[in-house]
């Protein structure tokens, strides 16, 4: 019976981040530089938000689009913080984490042969999530560019097929920022085309030494722009599963039947947490960022210490170090490392293969682990010298 199974579904490979991740419990003492989670707890006065949600038995359905409360509180937060502008009765669906968000925007805007312009190395989500849309994937390859897109890279790739560009920047895995003369030329080049933006910004509250700013404020583009974000790193909520869709109501109109369709609403008790989230957390991320700052300098110090070439990022909470000098490809390195030294780290091709060369670290760790890692990590690369 196997071969019924949609092929799509047959051709998905597991992240290699979560394949890395699952090792490390199958090595004692070895130490995990894996997984992009805050390692800070959900903040109190939100989780006795949720208690009560549970206690008044505020457990039943909630409109599909979300709370109208909610979607509100993420209208008011997200033009306070970022100049956005997003109507809560008709712009705004609250969802199952940014991962649904993606899912039900994807589902809406492409059709078969559908080309998706992506820049890489990037998140290993996009892709399958296109693929089962029946969207074509098209990577433009950043390496050469400081890990950014910028429009000269995006301009050669565009066709008459191409539906979709997505931006996620912060990003994940390099941390890097697009600068404001850098998304005003990718303004320009996009604002007169017929297509999407999809503007992954899930780490919008991590960003270091400037305030986050979105391609959806520049230019034209609010129209063609579709903002996804969520409570998942800004207030250490991964668990509870919140994200948003921000888009224009011609299009939102559409995304909330996939939504529905897909999850009826996002969960009740969630959505009271994170009403108290955006109410009365709103600047809850500011002591986050402020130590992934300073762990952000340490790693980066060390491993340029170590001779890694690497860009400084200015965002989230990864760096993405090369490791072309050590002669190994990244899934070597990875597993060597995990295996002789017990760090764990993840290889570089987990982001597409134009993600070869690199590993990525996540500093989303407590100081004592991270130095004990670099120590590790220091002492393989002395090795391999």
């Amino acid at each position: 019976m196997e071969h019924l199974i949609n092929p799509q579904v047959k051709d998905i490979q597991i992240s290699g981040i979560r394949k890395i991740s699952n090792l490390v419990s199958t090595i004692p003492g070895a130490l995990t530089l894996t997984i992009g989670q805050p390692d800070f707890p959900t903040p109190r006065h939100i989780i006795e938000a949720g208690q009560r949600a549970l206690e008044q038995n505020k457990t039943v359905y909630t409109p599909n689009p979300g709370l109208l409360e909610l979607r509100e509180a993420a209208s008011g937060f997200v033009r306070n913080k970022y100049g956005q502008h997003y109507r809560a009765a008709d712009e705004i669906i609250v969802t199952v984490g940014a991962s649904e968000a993606v899912d039900i925007t994807l589902r809406t805007i492409l059709t078969p042969g559908a080309e998706v312009i992506i820049p890489a190395p990037i998140y290993p989500g996009y892709e399958p999530l296109i693929r089962l849309a029946g969207g074509v994937p098209v990577y433009v390859d950043t390496r050469a560019n400081g890990l950014k897109l910028t429009a000269d890279l995006l301009e050669p790739h565009i066709t008459a097929n191409t539906r979709c560009v997505i931006l996620c920047y912060p990003s994940n895995p390099t941390g890097q920022v697009l600068a404001e003369r850098e998304l005003s030329d990718l303004a320009q080049l996009l604002e007169d085309r017929d297509l999407f933006i999809l503007s992954d910004e899930i780490y919008s509250e991590l960003v270091y030494g400037e305030n986050h700013r979105s391609i959806a404020t520049t230019g034209k583009l609010r129209e063609k722009t579709i903002v996804i974000n969520g409570l998942s790193k800004s207030h250490a909520m991964t668990g509870w599963r919140i994200g948003f869709t921000l888009a224009p109501a011609f299009l939102t109109e559409h995304m909330v039947k996939v939504h529905q369709y897909n999850v009826t609403c996002a969960s009740s008790v969630s959505q009271y947490a994170a009403l108290e989230a955006l109410t009365n957390g709103v600047d809850d991320a500011l002591p986050m960022r402020n130590a992934y700052e300073a762990r952000r300098d340490y790693v980066y110090d060390r491993l340029m210490s170590m001779g890694f070439e690497l860009e400084k990022p200015n965002g989230a909470f990864y760096l993405f170090p090369s490791i072309a000098r050590f002669g190994l490809k990244s899934q070597e390195f990875a597993m060597r490392l995990l295996q002789e030294e017990h760090v764990a780290v993840v290889p570089g091709d987990a982001f597409t293969s134009y993600g070869e060369g690199y590993i990525r670290i996540s500093y989303a760790y407590s100081q004592e682990v991270l130095e004990q890692s670099l120590d590790r990590v220091e002492r393989f690369i002395n090795k391999l010298s």
